[in-house]
């Protein structure tokens, strides 16, 4: 995972999720001390005792930012605020195979308030936003930079399989919003804002989610519509090239990291035959294939946790239709070839979770591109170079920066930056 555990080291998901919260500490997100002394308090693949400890050092930490507030403390407000809502996305993390669960909604809406609280109190100016899609918005929050009246390039972002708007403050939008971007972070279907709000699931075609966010995102003013990225965090490595591919308003996209085939594990256990499969899976009654899965999932803590969550945010009924909509979930049949503009690769050299996956994607790009690894050595090997956010946000900003910088002067299919030619091989 790119950092030997420090703690659970008989449970990955306890260690990446640590790890997760640790790599908040660098924008503000978390603290070592507290992040530490509560994970220390936590019985090893015990979801009730991990909600319970998370939620109690969430609620501490709230309580004392309120103190603060009414003291006229802004700043250690402010900062305990934004402690306070990743430890309660923590709290909640592990319960999701009972998503009617009380204490998931409860934990859920205290860090939205408290992150929002944050943005109240921050000198950066961070809006929430309610974009329209279709019936219904998609929540989200918006960092301008400027006075509108100059236009600046601007960064979409969303996460993936798992987290949260709020969470991107960490995961790139503070650190890109230093470097003068306009930023735009927003909850598509399956995210929390959407599925906790509307009761949105999860969809392959994600050009059809980011289709009405450019909309919203281009009538702001002070947008520049020639420089215009997409970022895409985990799970979000295959949505945003996804919707890269069919969206030409997107101008420069990053996968991170990078995602080619989320079902490519499921078909390869039917010999890579997706339709034997889908048709598998998608029986009415399939007791054989329901024992491995719960064998699978007793087993293993990652399958444990991923087809619970998984089941709630796709909207499947149980844990072999989840595994069944996964095969939906691709930029296989050309689709990668499609996208046009810059695109960077990043790859987390012990990634858990996507093990070959960035290197399939940039494989199949005909556009651009970069492939950028980060290693363990480094501090940078864990999935989403958790525990190493100020490294990563360094050097996709500078990717950004100059990619944007060169657009600006020379012409749209110009290649990779200089300085990351070494690092390209297209």
């Amino acid at each position: 995972m790119g950092m030997d555990a420090l703690i659970f080291d008989r449970d990955v998901t306890f260690w990446y999720e640590t790890l997760r919260s640790l790599g908040h500490i660098a924008y503000g997100g978390a603290d070592f001390g507290e992040v530490m002394a509560t994970a220390q308090r936590i019985v090893e693949g015990d979801y009730d005792s991990w909600h319970d400890e998370w939620r109690a050092t969430a609620d501490r930490v709230a309580a004392h930012a309120e103190r603060s507030l009414a003291a006229g403390h802004r700043v250690s407000a402010r900062d305990g605020f934004l402690r306070a809502c990743t430890y309660y996305r923590s709290a909640e993390f592990f319960l999701h195979a009972n998503p009617s669960d009380p204490r998931v909604t409860d934990a859920y809406r205290r860090g939205v308030r408290c992150f929002r609280t944050a943005a109240e109190l921050s000198e950066s100016r961070i809006e929430p936003v309610a974009i329209p899609y279709g019936d219904t918005v998609l929540p989200g929050y918006f960092y301008s930079a400027g006075d509108g009246r100059t236009p600046r390039p601007v960064v979409v972002m969303h996460n993936g399989f798992d987290g949260g708007a709020e969470e991107m403050h960490f995961f790139g939008a503070a650190a890109l919003a230093e470097r003068g971007y306009h930023v735009l972070t927003f909850d598509g279907p399956g995210q929390p804002g959407a599925i906790h709000g509307q009761g949105l699931t999860f969809r392959p075609d994600w050009e059809n989610v980011i289709g009405p966010v450019l909309d919203h995102l281009l009538a702001i003013p002070g947008i520049d519509p020639e420089r215009v990225a997409l970022l895409g965090a985990s799970m979000g490595g295959l949505l945003a090239p996804r919707a890269a591919a069919f969206e030409p308003r997107i101008k420069a996209l990053v996968a991170f990291d990078g995602v080619y085939d989320m079902g490519a594990a499921v078909a390869g256990h039917f010999g890579g035959d997706r339709d034997a499969a889908r048709a598998a899976l998608s029986a009415e009654s399939a007791p054989e294939i329901d024992e491995v899965l719960r064998e699978l999932m007793a087993g293993d803590p990652v399958m444990r946790w991923a087809f619970t969550h998984g089941a709630w945010v796709t909207g499947a009924r149980s844990p072999r239709e989840y595994a069944a909509r996964l095969l939906d979930y691709h930029l296989r049949d050309g689709i990668a070839e499609r996208i046009a503009c810059p695109t960077l690769v990043c790859s987390a050299a012990e990634d858990f979770a996507f093990a070959g996956q960035p290197e399939a994607l940039y494989a199949h790009l005909t556009c651009p591109k970069t492939f950028l690894e980060f290693t363990a050595g480094e501090g940078g090997g864990a999935h989403c170079q958790s525990g190493a956010q100020r490294l990563a946000m360094a050097r996709i900003g500078d990717w950004l920066d100059e990619t944007f910088g060169e657009t600006c002067t020379a012409s749209a299919d110009s290649g990779a930056s200089p300085a990351f030619t070494a690092l390209a091989t297209s």
